[in-house]
């Protein structure tokens, strides 16, 4: 289950910037994940509650904003969302090679006191 090292980089980083700014705790961490980041996003809440203890994210909520797939349809000059990788433009039906949006993993931003 790689989400707990995933969860514990980003709680370290977390508490590292929330030592930079003076912060006595962190109350919420919001993640972007995409369709294709390859995380489970139920085992990212579980290895949440289990890397924050002892930390000053102790307590903190975890918020996880999903980003679909999108990808760009060289022959329309169109974005369109898929759940499939290669997935067929619904316009003109052409086989997208541009995956434009799904495989982000990034600590977006937090919330400290």
């Amino acid at each position: 289950m790689h989400e707990v090292s995933i969860m514990a980089e980003a709680v370290r980083m977390a508490v590292e910037s929330a030592q930079a700014a003076g912060a006595s705790r962190i109350t919420g961490l919001h993640l972007r994940l995409g369709a294709f980041s390859g995380v489970v996003p139920d085992a990212l809440q579980f290895a949440f509650e289990a890397v924050t203890a002892g930390t000053l994210a102790e307590q903190a909520t975890l918020t996880i904003e999903h980003i679909p797939a999108r990808f760009w349809c060289q022959a329309c000059q169109r974005e369109f969302e898929a759940a499939i990788l290669f997935a067929g433009c619904p316009s003109c039906g052409v086989p997208s090679r541009e995956l434009r949006a799904g495989r982000e993993l990034e600590l977006a931003s937090l919330e400290i006191e």
